[in-house]
């Protein structure tokens, strides 16, 4: 009882910790160029196992649960922005430079890497990891910035489609890649088609009844309840059903802003909770990282890192001259480089290509572990100079 209770106030105080120096970083990051995500990511690296180590050891088991809570409720907002309003006011433009991201970024990343001398299997691989972003950070310097403009919006729907790509990209190239072995190539594609179909189903069944029944009650907390219990049971029901638990949040999002016309409450009360979690998440996140990992892998992670801004960055470019919209709108060619963060997706996808390439995944885990680990530190730098930038070139 005695371990217990000390396990307890350990866990207390970090928590207390944490949160008191989330409030001091978010007076910082109002002041300076610095997001908050990078401060917390800087943070929980200091107080982890490669900084200080002072984090309860506990710690460490909440991370997949916290990670997990942080970006339903992050996927199901993102949903939120996919109304038949703005995708007919800025669907084509959205849907049009994310796939000339995605394309330019898995172009990029596969032939720079084959003239690198990166094995054919595993430069594939990693070319598809590369498209993945994500939204958590991205989406946290955007709400930091407190301006919405028609970057961001933009932004915000861009990432929201982007990982749907990304998972699409990925189960295509690992299918491929099994296929060129002679390996499983047809269970692949389809549990992959089971993961996103299934993602799909799950987020309209849900999504129908919480559009119709949630709101009825008058005004108040009711509605965080009604909101957080469909968030969650469409998390913990697409993990059951091993389905996209992201792609099923955002469809359940998009599918109750959508139909719910006589009330926008839930995202209202999820909004007001979502920061919490998220705070803990990046602390977390940042604790999880290992210096060891950036020195093993060397000379490929300075070519993913590199090949991966130059496709961001050349996709932007491309589909805005594509779509012909760069004199209303110049700063959309930085809207690549505002997706730089990667995390969590990306090393989802790692880890399944592991499990399916073990000799391969010796060099894929390290390469994608370390330049998470980058892209989480200058990702959301370079998200907040594009979102601040646009402010400036429209005069907002």
């Amino acid at each position: 009882m005695e371990i217990a209770s000390d396990n307890v106030a350990r866990i207390l105080m970090a928590l207390g910790v944490i949160f008191l120096a989330a409030l001091a970083f978010d007076a910082i990051g109002r002041r300076t160029p610095l997001p908050r995500v990078t401060m917390l990511l800087l943070f929980g690296f200091g107080v982890g196992p490669s900084g200080f180590d002072v984090l309860p050891e506990l710690s460490r088991a909440w991370f997949p649960v916290v990670s997990d809570m942080a970006l339903v409720m992050i996927g199901f907002l993102l949903g939120g922005r996919l109304t038949r309003g703005n995708l007919r006011e800025r669907g084509r433009v959205v849907i049009g430079i994310s796939l000339a991201v995605v394309a330019a970024t898995f172009a990029a990343m596969w032939l720079g890497l084959l003239a690198f001398g990166v094995p054919g299997t595993v430069a594939l691989l990693l070319a598809a990891i590369a498209v993945a972003t994500d939204p958590a950070a991205t989406a946290d310097v955007v709400h930091a910035h407190g301006r919405e403009t028609a970057f961001s919006d933009t932004l915000l729907a861009a990432v929201t489609v982007d990982d749907v790509w990304g998972l699409i990209v990925f189960s295509l190239v690992l299918a491929l890649a099994l296929l060129a072995q002679g390996d499983g190539a047809s269970e692949v594609l389809l549990h992959a088609l089971w993961q996103l179909g299934g993602a799909l189903a799950l987020g309209v069944v849900l999504g129908i009844p919480m559009a119709s029944l949630t709101g009825r009650i008058d005004p108040g907390e009711p509605s965080l309840y009604e909101a957080l219990g469909l968030v969650f049971l469409c998390g913990g029901l697409a993990l059951w059903l091993d389905v996209s638990f992201l792609l099923a949040s955002m469809t359940l999002g998009a599918v109750v802003a959508n139909l719910a016309s006589h009330h926008d409450r839930p995202f209202h009360a999820i909004e007001g909770i979502e920061w919490p979690f998220l705070i803990v998440f990046f602390v977390l996140a940042g604790a999880a990282l290992d210096l060891d990992a950036l020195a093993s892998v060397g000379p490929w992670l300075i070519a993913y890192v590199a090949l991966r801004v130059v496709g961001r960055l050349l996709g932007g470019w491309l589909g805005v001259a594509i779509l012909r919209v760069g004199v209303v709108m110049p700063d959309l060619r930085r809207l690549g480089l505002a997706m730089l963060p990667q995390a969590g997706v990306a090393l989802g996808m790692a880890l399944v290509a592991a499990r399916h390439f073990p000799d391969q995944g010796e060099a894929i885990l390290p390469v994608v572990v370390a330049a998470t680990v980058v892209f989480e530190f200058v990702g959301p730098l370079v998200t907040r100079w594009a979102v601040t930038r646009a402010d400036d070139v429209k005069g907002v």
